[in-house]
């Protein structure tokens, strides 16, 4: 009778265990698709600031369509991206193309003192900061999940329930130490 009682209290610790280590899983799991979130908030922020952006250098600068083009059509590969992996390739192009409209503007002194562009300027700087905060935030979830995932011996439970390591949502080489500049 003593046995039994060991048996079923050995089955029970390694029930709660069980049940512990899945149910941490989805709080990361979760956790990380709420950054996730965060990052996708911010990010689509930033792409609609981009036409007021595109219209207020356009008035300036109406000469400059190649610049203006090229804005616009990262603006609409970045708002088809799905995949993590895709949003950072759409990203990227977006902070090149709008380098490439700062570019632009610094040629007009005359629009670095019109209100509009200067809120413009603001709001985005304002974006960008928080989009680095949400993929930091992002990051150290994603982190956290594909480390439970590796170790054992959450590494069981993780294969019985197939559950997948998540990708980094990371900058372009070289842009860690170079931030997209958005004032003159």
């Amino acid at each position: 009778m003593i046995l039994l009682y060991i048996l079923l209290g050995v089955l029970a610790v390694a029930a709660i265990w069980f049940i512990g280590i899945y149910n941490g899983f989805i709080r990361l799991v979760t956790r990380a698709k709420e950054a996730w979130a965060d990052i996708d908030v911010q990010l689509k922020r930033r792409y609609d600031l981009i036409p007021n952006l595109v219209e207020t250098v356009k008035g300036y600068a109406t000469h400059e369509r190649e610049a203006f083009e090229k804005v616009t059509e990262a603006r609409a590969r970045a708002l088809g991206a799905r995949s993590v992996k895709e949003k950072e390739a759409a990203d990227n192009q977006v902070k090149e193309a709008l380098k490439s409209i700062f570019a632009v503007a610094e040629a007009y002194p005359q629009l670095r003192a019109v209100e509009s562009f200067v809120n413009l300027q603001n709001e985005l700087a304002d974006t960008e900061n928080k989009i680095q905060a949400a993929r930091r935030f992002y990051n150290g979830n994603v982190r956290d999940l594909n480390i439970r995932i590796d170790t054992f011996p959450s590494n069981i439970v993780a294969g019985m329930f197939s559950f997948q390591k998540m990708e980094f949502f990371e900058l372009e080489e070289g842009e860690a130490r170079e931030p997209v500049k958005v004032s003159f």
